[in-house]
């Protein structure tokens, strides 16, 4: 028999499972609202006490992001981000070395700037390399999603439910962890993917006559540049620092979020617009993870969300293999129905009430990989999928529909998922 509590907490999940499924419909309701209205829901039904909504915000997480966002954004708005994209891109000799760079240059960029911010420039950059090969822009968009996507995996800062495993998860030195374990399988998924997308499409091997990616028509801003790739540089520098020190016994820096806010601080008073640098930060999503705290606090205090994930993973698998396989599982179903970051928000709650803790590195990294691949198994699956296809309907009057993204997304994710294996249960 649900309680009071529990009956609400449902009630509220699924209005953002609903308000989730009539967004795809109606892209103009932000998710971020979605969640912000449930949050309002949390509190004033009692599931979230109201003194202590505080003490739920992961002040770690937000100042990372909003740091993160501010550095990224000032590279993107001086053209930075397209003009390492396009001239990189550019030294491809025929088709396949096309889909190739493609893949490799955005899903790269999308590790280090954030997966939804190389969604949002990528269209164009990808726009220009069909036009050049001669080929339909479609398939260069789904390489384009599922690159950025890919990509995302290697890092705490690829996307948003890395940076709360990394965090939250109390794993030890996380940017050294996902990069050693998860890098050479993700720079593989990378050539793969855009060879099958390739193959599923039909799409020819041609030659082609290089074109020349001239630095003026991307790079807006020189010293805005200038100042993005250095504090940039300087905040990955200082993330690695932080991770190897610690592994060395030493923890310089505890909250790890405080060192990319610090850095763009920094960048705010010598960039050329501080207040345009500090509006590129996408606030929508600030407020969607603060809600989201709120928000996944108040369903875990219900209890109805244990009894729930238990169904999936009822207790700690006695084997490496049986353990790998429910958290693909549930992580590329939930992934589907709550979306990944709110799934893993609750998730890492779960585990840690089974006992884990941040000495094992590979049920974290699993729970990674697993919830940000998902995103190339259905439209629905990554924020990023829903940001290429309204760019892709209402710039370019082209769309993908949500049975043709499954259809290759299935192949993709597939392989992916195969790709990832070995490696995540070698991993320590």
């Amino acid at each position: 028999m649900l309680t009071t509590g529990q009956l609400i907490a449902l009630l509220i999940l699924a209005w953002i499972i609903g308000g989730l499924i009539v967004r795809s419909r109606k892209p103009s309701i932000p998710v971020w609202a979605i969640m912000a209205a449930a949050s309002t829901l949390t509190v004033i039904t009692g599931l979230e006490p109201f003194n202590e909504m505080g003490y739920s915000i992961d002040l770690d997480v937000i100042l990372f992001l909003i740091g993160m966002f501010s550095l990224v954004g000032l590279a993107d708005e001086s053209g930075l981000l397209s003009l390492i994209a396009v001239k990189l891109v550019s030294k491809a000799r025929d088709t396949r070395e096309v889909f190739i760079a493609t893949s490799l240059v955005l899903g790269l960029l999308s590790a280090f700037a954030v997966n939804d911010t190389v969604a949002l420039m990528g269209p164009p950059v990808v726009y220009s390399m069909a036009k050049i090969t001669g080929t339909d822009p479609l398939p260069l968009f789904l390489v384009l999603a599922f690159s950025v996507t890919i990509g995302s995996t290697m890092t705490p800062m690829g996307n948003p439910q890395n940076l709360l495993i990394a965090i939250e998860s109390g794993l030890t030195a996380p940017f050294i962890r996902f990069v050693t374990i998860l890098s050479i399988p993700t720079l593989v998924n990378l050539v793969l993917t855009p060879l099958i997308v390739m193959k599923m499409y039909g799409v020819g091997n041609r030659g082609l006559r290089g074109f020349i990616a001239v630095p003026e028509e991307h790079l807006r801003n020189r010293r805005d540049a200038l100042i993005a790739g250095f504090f940039f540089t300087v905040t990955v520098i200082l993330l690695v620092a932080n991770d190897v020190l610690e592994l060395m016994g030493i923890r310089l820096v505890e909250h790890r979020g405080f060192i990319p806010f610090v850095t763009a601080s920094l960048a705010y008073i010598l960039s050329s617009n501080p207040r345009k640098t500090l509006s590129r930060v996408d606030w929508g999503t600030i407020v969607f993870f603060i809600t989201m705290f709120i928000t996944m606090d108040g369903i875990w205090r219900s209890g109805v969300i244990q009894s729930w994930l238990s169904l999936f993973m009822p207790r700690v698998p006695g084997s490496r293999v049986l353990e790998y396989i429910e958290l693909i599982t549930v992580s590329l179903l939930l992934s589907q129905l709550l979306s990944n970051v709110p799934f893993v928000k609750l998730f890492i709650n779960y585990m840690k009430s089974m006992g884990y803790t941040g000495v094992e590195a590979s049920p974290w990294l699993t729970l990674a990989m697993g919830s940000t691949i998902a995103g190339n198994l259905t439209l629905l699956g990554a924020a990023s999928n829903i940001i290429i296809l309204e760019v892709l309907e209402s710039r370019y009057g082209k769309t993908i529909s949500f049975i043709e993204f499954l259809r290759t997304g299935a192949v993709i994710t597939a392989v992916n998922i195969l790709v990832y294996t070995p490696f995540l249960l070698l991993a320590g």
